[in-house]
């Protein structure tokens, strides 16, 4: 397994600060791994965060629900764990 190093969570100061706020799972209380890489390119981290809520935002032809179902078989296509 690959090995990135990132900003622990309770370290997210300065430019990281109020994009903590932004990325953080507030059902675990953490930043997930695919958003914590970013972590030491505070621009990356807004960027990416930018284009994940902009594609699940809404359309006027699919709901939220549907774009994650879209996002989940994707993922499971991609064997990817998320």
């Amino acid at each position: 397994m690959a090995w990135i190093e990132t900003v622990p969570d309770d370290e997210w100061t300065g430019e990281l600060a109020p994009l903590h706020e932004a990325v953080v799972d507030r059902e675990f209380g953490r930043v997930d791994n695919i958003m914590a890489i970013h972590s030491l390119n505070p621009r990356g981290l807004a960027a990416h965060s930018g284009l994940y809520g902009s594609a699940m935002a809404g359309t006027a032809t699919l709901r939220k629900v549907e774009r994650e179902l879209v996002a989940y078989v994707v993922s499971l296509e991609n064997h990817c764990h998320y």
